[in-house]
């Protein structure tokens, strides 16, 4: 058989520089895929499109970069030859997953852009590009690409290294059962990346819909909620010249999925800002001119001195000082509060205990209490900083507004966030997105849209069908009694993990231990060492920081390198992450073991409820493997 130089020489029309450079990716695609080269130039066409194990890339090659109406007119042309190509099974690549390249033959190219709609390299760059990237596709389903692509670009070349497999029937049927068979077992042979490539198609459709204000995605626990999301950033970015902004409640998620949208679209690079709230809104109001000091330390020390003072009417109500303070922080500042009038008619979602008019003023007296302590300190809490952060967008949006904002984990962040987050974005087409489940709530309190005057009627979408845990996992996380009833974050019924449809066939591994405080450092490390995961895809989760404290000790001790899930940024590097069920928010890992040590979590409400939900989050970490201990104290 020729090989890449020969079969590339014999199309006609190309010169030197061009020759090279698809000589080079028509040798990537040797283990999987083909080159498909356009016969005569088009404007605003490709001049190939590259299948290999790493995805589907459409490639022009040109001295002189390609100006923003061709780029749009070459990202066009590049979704809509390649939007629901099928793969083995019947699985579908959304048009987001096609990759646009420019490349300029043997010289640096220059970069005078900002709309970032393709990726800009040289002949070099071209090789470091293709080597380094992550293979996403079996050679099979490479194979399977390029046969489908092959019945759409009637007006291309099809070029191969290697043997061509014939092309499936144009009259195919598959079975939907192997369709979401397949999807599934693919991911769960791969690293969650494998999900940027491909979806189901009842993801698919959701990456694209265009809605005309603000909308809402939902659904269980490991449903691709987060990676649709990260799908129509894309797609978003790829229509709008303005910054995006991804943002959520939970600290250690934005930059983990930032590494994994760099992964889906190198070429937005910088166009989308991933920020949790708190840091998103400390920024904007330092660039203001605000400074604010915002220390845990500082907070708990204000709020101690005010407790001591004004606990004498509320111990005897509930003892436990942690309920006051939720009070303080998720009804009054959470809500925006600013009067004891309007404390007296706001209603308390999510709180255990009913207040009578007396013990509400005693709440507020101590809430006075407390904000005359940070003052004294000079200090704000974390809901003060997002109502500043409010009052000056109302004062002053930015310069430069967004031309879309993404709200991840959205039901754990309070009301006046939310609200923020709506000023910001407006209520225009496609310009919010908030993306939740009721069922994770892991922080009292709660809401509904409306109290936040975000309208979302017609604009609402459940996903239903798990991708993410096996079989017994799952079975195991649905016998978790996290809640009877599920808000659709805005008061209507919403689908529980126990009524989601389960994609995996049977298969997975659930082991539950029982033991002592004392028998816990053996049977932990054990686990460890007995599982057969790369421990880049291994965390150990807990529910309260003295229990993460231990089980960090007791793996360090024993020799296993961990990183605290605090510090995880989804980057590998060969250690066991470790940290409360709070930090693995919106996480997930082949293999997890949850220590369960029967201490109270840092916070807990609704009479054990949320406790639960804690329990249910950690046990949906885990798509392959759960360790489930159970610690009893001493005898």
């Amino acid at each position: 058989m020729p090989g890449a130089v020969e079969l590339v020489a014999g199309v006609p029309g190309l010169d030197a520089g061009q020759r090279r450079v698809l000589a080079a990716l028509l040798e990537h695609t040797a283990t999987g895929g083909g080159l498909f080269v356009r016969v005569g130039r088009a404007a605003g066409e490709p001049d190939a499109f590259q299948v290999s194990r790493g995805g589907v890339r459409a490639v022009v090659v040109d001295d002189l970069a390609p100006d923003a109406g061709t780029g749009r007119a070459l990202v066009r042309h590049a979704e809509e030859h390649c939007a629901g190509l099928r793969g083995p099974g019947g699985r579908e690549f959304p048009s987001t997953a096609v990759g646009v390249v420019w490349v300029r033959p043997g010289a640096e190219p220059t970069w005078s852009r900002d709309d970032r709609l393709y990726q800009a390299v040289n002949e070099t760059g071209l090789a470091v590009l293709t080597t380094r990237e992550t293979r996403h596709l079996s050679a099979a389903a490479a194979n399977r690409v390029a046969g489908e692509l092959a019945k759409r670009l009637r007006a291309y070349r099809r070029l191969s290294v290697g043997p061509v497999p014939p092309a499936p029937e144009q009259g195919e049927l598959i079975d939907g059962g192997v369709v979401v068979s397949d999807v599934v077992d693919a991911a769960r042979d791969r690293p969650f990346e494998s999900w940027l490539t491909f979806l189901h198609p009842s993801q698919r459709r959701l990456v694209t819909r265009r809605y005309s204000g603000p909308a809402r995605i939902s659904g269980p626990a490991g449903t691709g909620k987060t990676v649709v999301a990260l799908h129509r950033l894309r797609h978003l970015a790829r229509r709008h010249s303005g910054p995006l902004l991804f943002t959520t409640f939970v600290r250690t998620l934005p930059e983990v999925h930032a590494r994994a949208f760099r992964t889906l679209a190198p070429e937005l690079d910088g166009r989308v800002e991933f920020t949790n709230l708190h840091a998103w809104a400390v920024e904007f109001l330092r660039a203001r001119g605000t400074a604010v000091l915002l220390q845990s330390k500082v907070v708990d020390a204000a709020f101690g001195q005010a407790w001591l003072r004004e606990r004498v009417h509320l111990q005897p109500v509930e003892p436990t000082s942690g309920y006051w303070r939720d009070e303080l922080t998720q009804v009054i500042g959470g809500r925006g509060v600013g009067t004891f009038e309007e404390y007296l008619a706001v209603p308390r979602r999510g709180r255990r205990l009913r207040l009578t008019e007396s013990q509400r003023e005693a709440v507020w007296r101590l809430h006075d209490r407390y904000r005359d302590e940070l003052a004294r300190r000079g200090a704000c809490d974390f809901t003060d900083v997002i109502t500043l952060a409010d009052r000056e967008v109302r004062r002053r949006p930015p310069e430069r507004p967004y031309a879309a904002v993404v709200v991840d984990e959205v039901q754990d962040l309070p009301l006046v966030g939310l609200r923020l987050l709506h000023r910001l974005a407006g209520d225009g087409p496609d310009r919010l997105l908030l993306v939740g489940d009721g069922q994770q709530q892991v922080y009292p309190g709660g809401w509904r849209l409306s109290e936040a005057g975000i309208p979302i009627l017609g604009r609402g979408e459940v996903l239903r069908v798990n991708y993410r845990n096996r079989t017994e996992i799952l079975d195991f996380a649905r016998r978790i009694e996290a809640t009877d009833t599920i808000d659709d974050l805005d008061g209507g019924a919403g689908v529980a993990l126990r009524d989601a449809e389960a994609a995996h066939s049977p298969g997975g591994t659930v082991t539950t231990w029982r033991g002592t405080d004392a028998e816990l450092p053996a049977a932990l490390v054990g686990a460890v060492r007995a599982l057969r995961v790369d421990p880049d895809r291994t965390a150990v989760i807990a529910f309260g920081r003295g229990a993460v404290a231990r089980c960090r000790a007791v793996l360090e001790k024993a020799g296993v390198a961990v990183t605290p899930l605090e510090r995880y940024t989804g980057e590998p590097d060969g250690t066991v992450k470790v940290g409360t069920v709070l930090r693995a928010k919106g996480l997930d890992f082949q293999a997890v073991l949850v220590v369960n040590t029967g201490e109270p979590p840092d916070r807990d409400d609704e009479g054990g409820r949320l406790g639960e939900r804690r329990k249910l989050v950690a046990a949906t970490r885990a798509r392959d493997h759960l360790w489930w201990a159970t610690v009893t104290p001493n005898t």
